[in-house]
């Protein structure tokens, strides 16, 4: 198993979940996050004042998947959606899952899905 951890623009949510259903993805954790990489912020101009900002509103996705097949749709629904072309566009962070468990049913790793 393994889980995919994106951090995308927040318009670009909707296409990417629709992607992912689209690619049989069923589950999905979305956090409003912030946060900044290379572009290490950005200046606004805010009634003739002009600030920093230095965490950048986000969106962070977190996945889980079964297999290197829902891997690879996953990744490649992610990526062809969310991308914009320009500085920001976000990361995606895979890493393997060791235990899962459903608390209702005790059920456990991939019958936990």
């Amino acid at each position: 198993m393994k889980k995919i951890e994106a951090i995308i623009k927040p318009f670009k949510l909707e296409e990417v979940k629709d992607a992912l259903v689209e690619a049989g993805i069923e589950g999905m954790t979305v956090s409003e996050v912030k946060g900044y990489g290379r572009q290490q912020g950005h200046s606004e101009l805010y009634r003739g004042a002009e600030y920093v900002v230095e965490f950048i509103p986000k969106v962070k996705l977190e996945i889980v998947v079964s297999n290197d097949e829902y891997l690879n749709l996953a990744i490649n629904a992610i990526k062809e959606n969310a991308k914009t072309g320009k500085i920001g566009d976000g990361k995606i962070f895979v890493s393997d899952i060791t235990k899962t468990i459903r608390i209702r049913t005790d059920e456990e790793d991939e019958d936990a899905l």
